[in-house]
């Protein structure tokens, strides 16, 4: 059996299946003979609204729907729905995470280390005037959650500027009333203080933001004035020295004091004891004597006249008696001479 290549060949040919080209499906649709074309429309339609009335609330945020414009209610966490989105608008604010404001320099993160670097203009927002009028750098962290989200949208037009002066202010507002020590060393009273203040203010203006904490970071004075802050710091160190050392000088020396004169206070005491006593001794015993006295004047007067001579002479040395009724005076002796001549022959 012979085959027919040509006719075989126009066969195929005619089979075979041309794809459609762009320019008769644009000239199709202009035409609108495009078949299910209105369908698919309102199928897109339908998944675009589907899809917009339909919305997820995360665990730390809560939904603040508005009806063309027009705060309607707070949807909380979970599966929600709304009006389509021409009608109803879904703003979802995070309600549970803590947000972070920095005041006097700015933070940037490398890994996982957070350095501190300032930036052109910040450093003015930390300077600040101290009560005794001086200068210091006071850079500070506020940290702060946002607790009305109704109030944080719609009562302030920029919570975040009014956030930013209101901060300021309530800081320069405790600064101004510390010295320049204080502020330096008591920065824990210093953020509990500006802490309170700055809350009151928020409160005030309804900002719906509630201050977690103030973070002090370190505070110094301008580089412009750190020399002179220095002698001033060596000067008040040097007068504290100088008190302390007083200070111990005194302790040391007012115990010492005060017990030399407890001692002799007590040393008098003791004297006037002894002295009382011994006066009462002595009375005593006068008193004794003169009742002995009274009792025989004769007795006790030959014996104090006998006491008396027997103490006396001893101290006259030669003594010379002579009786009373001789009518001539015999010459005297030298009774001394002989008395020694004798001594010598013996």
């Amino acid at each position: 059996m012979s085959w027919d290549w040509e006719k075989l060949k126009s066969q195929q040919e005619s089979k075979k299946v041309v794809p459609p080209q762009v320019e008769n499906f644009f000239k199709k649709f202009s035409k609108n003979k495009i078949p299910g074309l209105p369908i698919v429309i309102l199928v897109i339609f339908a998944v675009f609204l589907a899809s917009s009335m339909f919305y997820a609330v995360g665990v730390d945020e809560v939904g603040i729907i508005q009806r063309f414009g027009k705060y309607i209610k707070t949807t909380q966490p979970g599966l929600n729905f709304k009006l389509p989105a021409f009608i109803e608008k879904v703003t979802k604010v995070k309600v549970r995470r803590v947000y972070k404001k920095e005041f006097g320099f700015s933070s940037l993160r490398s890994g996982e280390r957070q350095l501190f670097s300032p930036q052109a203009g910040i450093e003015d927002v930390s300077l600040m005037l101290t009560g005794d009028l001086n200068v210091a750098l006071v850079p500070w962290i506020v940290h702060y959650r946002i607790n009305d989200p109704y109030n944080f949208l719609f009562k302030i037009r920029d919570v975040e500027a009014l956030l930013s002066d209101m901060s300021e202010a309530a800081m320069r507002l405790v600064i101004g009333d510390r010295s320049i020590n204080e502020v330096i060393s008591k920065r824990g009273e210093i953020a509990d203080e500006a802490k309170l203040v700055l809350q009151a203010e928020l409160d005030k203006s309804e900002a719906g933001i509630s201050i977690v904490t103030i973070e002090m970071e370190k505070t110094n004075v301008p580089e412009s004035v750190q020399p002179s802050f220095n002698e001033v710091n060596q000067a008040v160190q040097e007068k504290e020295k100088l008190i302390y050392q007083a200070k111990e000088e005194y302790n040391k020396e007012l115990p010492q004091a005060r017990g030399e004169a407890e001692r002799t206070i007590r040393v008098a005491e003791g004297y006037a004891l002894d002295r009382i006593n011994r006066a009462g001794g002595d009375a005593s015993r006068f008193v004794s004597i003169y009742n002995e006295y009274v009792k025989a004047k004769d007795v006790t007067q030959r014996r104090m006249y006998l006491e008396m001579l027997q103490d006396l002479l001893p101290k006259l040395g030669n003594k010379y008696i002579i009786d009373a009724n001789q009518k001539n005076l015999l010459p005297f002796l030298n009774l001394e001479k002989q008395t020694g001549a004798i001594k010598n022959e013996k």
